[in-house]
């Protein structure tokens, strides 16, 4: 999951062109709650001896994002909170995930790696891809419907010009869409039970990533320069007192190609 900045919010960029997200409120990323959900729905499905795990990178504040996985119904929840992870790219990103998952599953191997299908903020939608690889696992990602029978996953996926049904066998990642059924409110039982749940918070130092490989410095990417939105200028009105509306609305439309 990841702890975003809220969109409603005024956000800001640090001195280093990287995304403010000390400063201002956040949240866990609206996507990423249809995956807590599609997961929560096949621990229900499988049984009290399936648990689910939330997983997050971010700053300190990120904790919020785990706890509200934890209210929704998730079992335990891990924070990987380092101040070397600042400004990393999807690369590192995805090698802090990979390595905190194998940590995570060290005692009881991890059959399903849950992602939303892009972050609020970024709209990557590639960590899912990056992860299979770092894994070593089969990526089913983009899934509409997801429905499982045993360690058997059967999933539908819809683009611009065909629906697909895509089988794969457990152990593997997979991401799922916005459309696979609206995420549950966390309820007051699930509030107060979700105070006692273990929630953890790992170093880099505790998943065996050095500091190095981490970060803006070794990043692929890198903003070179923000600057902020214009102010909103004054519409024009177009009045049609002596019938030449149509005509000099005609004309605004072709002026801008939108017709």
């Amino acid at each position: 999951m990841k702890y975003v900045p809220d969109s409603t919010a005024d956000r800001q960029f640090e001195s280093d062109n990287t995304v403010d997200r000390v400063g201002v409120d956040g949240l866990l990323s609206e996507l990423d709650e249809y995956a807590v959900e599609q997961a929560l729905q096949l621990k229900e499905k499988a049984g009290d001896d399936t648990t689910v795990t939330a997983l997050c990178v971010g700053p300190e504040k990120a904790v919020d994002a785990v706890r509200k996985a934890l209210q929704m119904g998730a079992d335990s929840g891990v924070l990987v909170s380092d101040e070397a992870i600042a400004g990393s790219d999807y690369v590192a990103t995805s090698l802090v995930l990979a390595k905190a998952i194998e940590k995570a599953g060290a005692e009881k191997p991890v059959d399903l790696v849950m992602c939303g299908m892009a972050s609020t903020d970024a709209s990557g939608s590639v960590i899912p891809a990056m992860l299979a690889e770092r894994l070593d696992l089969p990526q089913v990602t983009f899934a509409s419907v997801v429905e499982t029978q045993g360690d058997q996953v059967r999933v539908k996926r819809d683009s611009d010009t065909a629906t697909e049904v895509i089988g794969a066998t457990m152990p593997l990642v997979m991401s799922v869409t916005d459309q696979t059924g609206e995420a549950r409110y966390p309820s007051f039982k699930g509030i107060m039970a979700a105070k006692k749940k273990p929630l953890e918070t790992w170093s880099l130092s505790d998943i065996g990533v050095d500091a190095g490989e981490v970060g803006l410095s070794v990043a692929w990417t890198e903003v070179q320069e923000t600057s902020a939105r214009p102010p909103r200028t004054q519409g024009e009105v177009v009045k049609d007192e002596d019938g030449s509306g149509a005509t000099a609305l005609t004309e605004f439309l072709v002026s801008k190609k939108f017709i």
